[in-house]
């Protein structure tokens, strides 16, 4: 099969456009097109339903865009592998990581990474779990490292690092530095990340042992994902369920404090997402090898 032709329609399915598809790959729209309807030709379906304002896949096309993304994956990596020079890493590597792992642990890992691989051009891309997991299972991701390990059939999962869920608060707060009772949470405005968020599914996980959902505790403020609630918490609006790692420049600058809750274990398991069925290049296979040592 014509890999040419699989990249313009990958590149008009995940722009939903020809003119932006053809901006991507360096080529006219025109040639966009003409490489789609030769795909089409061959295969005897159509693969786009350009009636909308935005092209879109047919379910043929979402099939095909699939395995042509593993198809793709599997072209670049035999590339790399043939033009690399013996013991030089190159190529390109794309990470998805839930907000509380890109945080901090992350981003230093890569970076410590390429500086010692300048052949490798890194991308890493801050979500949340749900949508990074699905990123990995779409091969628009080559790893994911997530807190949360959601099932999906397209992604296996092992254990990476683990990391300590705290609740944060403002270090005047009366919880800092205590561990309280489960209770004395309904009085407080507790702060909660949107569904999906890796941290949110943890709590709610150990609150379900304790037999109580967050619903029960009154919440009245979902302000998305890590970013939104650590700012919310300094300000003084209340108190949130919240990765350590992703706080310890406040901590350690006393602009931020901790409590632990009576009862609550949330410990969880940073988790590393591969999509399955997917050749693992040599850049990710020595940024795992990497990332392990260091983590150790």
């Amino acid at each position: 099969m014509d890999t040419r032709q699989l990249a313009a329609f990958c590149a008009v399915v995940e722009r939903h456009s020809f003119s932006q598809a053809a901006e991507k790959l360096g080529v006219t729209q025109p040639a966009v097109s003409l490489q789609v309807r030769a795909l089409e030709k061959r295969l005897g379906r159509q693969l786009l339903d350009r009636s909308g304002r935005r092209v879109e896949p047919t379910e043929a096309g979402l099939r095909l865009y699939r395995g042509a993304q593993r198809l793709l994956a599997l072209e670049a990596q035999v590339l790399e592998e043939v033009s690399a020079e013996e013991g030089a890493l190159a190529g390109e590597l794309r990470i998805g990581a839930s907000t509380g792992p890109a945080a901090i642990v992350v981003p230093l890992l890569l970076c410590e990474f390429q500086r010692r691989n300048p052949g490798v051009g890194i991308s890493l891309t801050v979500s949340d779990t749900q949508t990074v997991v699905e990123r990995v299972a779409e091969r628009e991701l080559e790893l994911g490292i997530v807190g949360a390990a959601r099932r999906h059939r397209g992604v296996r999962y092992e254990p990476f690092f683990r990391d300590e869920v705290v609740l944060a608060c403002q270090p005047g707060h009366h919880f800092a530095g205590r561990t309280i009772e489960l209770d004395e949470l309904r009085g407080e405005q507790l702060i909660v990340m949107q569904e999906g968020a890796g941290v949110r599914a943890i709590v709610e996980d150990e609150l379900r042992r304790q037999g109580m959902r967050l619903r029960d505790l009154g919440v009245r403020l979902e302000l998305g994902l890590q970013e939104s609630v650590r700012s919310a918490v300094q300000a003084g609006y209340g108190v949130t369920f919240i990765s350590r790692t992703a706080i310890e420049a406040e901590l350690a600058a006393g602009t931020l404090a901790f409590a632990r809750v009576q009862g609550l274990d949330p410990v969880r398991e940073i988790s590393l997402a591969r999509g399955l069925g997917r050749a693992v290049t040599r850049a990710a296979e020595a940024f795992l090898v990497f990332a392990r040592e260091r983590l150790a």
